[in-house]
């Protein structure tokens, strides 16, 4: 199944004068990543800076990819917009991504 590389920025709700985990919803927005990952659909999530976040999916389609993320609180809120949706070749290190989560 392909990857997919997002990248994702703070959207018209999102407060400045607050951290990234002092934002509106962030429990509900921490549990639907959780779970994503959890699913293996998430794989990779991390800030860029305070306000962008690269995440690294697998999925069939970015319009999969599009129809998940579109279902997190902060994306139905407007806390966060997606501002780019990449495929995503991994040439050195897939072993890493695709080994059970018990593996070294």
């Amino acid at each position: 199944m392909p990857y997919f590389a997002v990248i994702n920025e703070a959207g018209p709700a999102w407060n400045p004068s607050r951290q990234r985990r002092d934002q509106d919803e962030w429990k509900e927005h921490a549990q639907f990543i959780d779970a994503l990952a959890e699913e293996h659909f998430l794989l990779l999530v991390g800030p860029l800076s305070p306000t962008r976040a690269l995440q690294i999916l697998e999925a069939e389609s970015e319009h999969a990819v599009r129809a998940r993320l579109a279902q997190d609180p902060w994306m139905t809120k407007g806390t966060l917009r997606i501002l780019s949706i990449d495929p995503w070749e991994v040439l050195v290190g897939k072993e890493r991504l695709t080994s059970p989560p018990d593996a070294p």
